[in-house]
């Protein structure tokens, strides 16, 4: 082989291992940059994360504080209701011992009173007192009062005076002896209907609203016992004594106790 074409192999061998240790070189460089570019955008994320855990990391301490302050003012408002309770209920009780207490007393006030129902507008002019008074004794006769009944007052009603056509209202008449006012009840329960120059009128006891009330519960019971042909009859303020046919008396408390007692006599009839 020449010389000359020795020599050409021999630089373009020398050409190629220059070019190949110059690329190793710009690898290894590239690489190295590359690996630096990596680290740094891992570092920059790697803190974005380290940020976003802190703000989570505050987040979650100051709903942690948040529940630990719901929790304690929850046990604190635990506490007031259950005294609140107690409070509401002591009170609850105390109101219905007065309620009782005080429609005790409104009874015995109206004990020696007596209503009239069903008596015009106005027909007891300018002295109601003295008019009905004499209107008992007329009513009544005079083996019943031989003297006008001691009254203390008589008056209607405090409502508003009806328009004329509209119902009357009651009159209220208080009787100086409570004795007269149980001997009229008992005439007036006997004769059932009264009447007054033409005019129909009831009388009856004058009870409060919430005995009256009380009382009304007890009507249909009271009709069944009387088609049994017992003698029921409902003691102030609301409790039904029985009469049976051997003589003997029941006391009832309430309804109930009533309308079990009817079906256990039909069941027995």
């Amino acid at each position: 082989m020449p010389k000359s074409h020795r020599a050409g192999e021999k630089s373009e061998s020398a050409e190629a291992a220059s070019i190949t240790a110059v690329s190793k070189e710009d690898l290894l460089a590239a690489l190295a940059e590359h690996k630096n570019s990596l680290l740094a955008d891992l570092n920059t994320s790697l803190n974005r994360i380290d940020g976003k855990l802190d703000c989570l990391q505050q987040s979650v301490d100051s709903h942690d504080s948040r529940l630990t302050s719901l929790e304690d003012n929850a046990e604190s408002v635990d506490g007031r209701l259950e005294k609140l309770e107690a409070c509401y209920l002591k009170v609850l009780t105390e109101n219905e011992k007065l309620c009782t207490k005080v429609t005790d007393l409104e009874g015995r006030s109206r004990r020696s009173n007596v209503r009239l129902v069903g008596l015009p507008e106005s027909i007891e002019g300018v002295q109601p007192t003295n008019f009905f008074a004499q209107l008992l004794q007329e009513v009544f006769g005079g083996d019943l009062f031989p003297s006008l009944p001691e009254l203390d007052r008589a008056h209607r009603s405090l409502a508003p005076k009806p328009k004329p056509g509209d119902r009357p209202r009651p009159v209220m008449v208080c009787f100086h002896r409570f004795q007269q006012k149980e001997l009229i009840i008992h005439e007036a329960r006997v004769r059932k209907t009264l009447v007054y120059q033409g005019h129909t009128f009831r009388l009856y006891e004058d009870y409060p609203s919430e005995v009256v009330t009380q009382r009304k519960v007890y009507k249909a019971v009271m009709s069944s016992l009387y088609e049994l042909g017992l003698k029921p009859a409902l003691l102030y303020p609301a409790k039904l004594r029985i009469t049976q046919t051997n003589g003997t008396r029941k006391l009832f408390t309430s309804v109930d106790e009533a309308e079990r007692y009817v079906e256990e006599v039909n069941k027995s009839v």
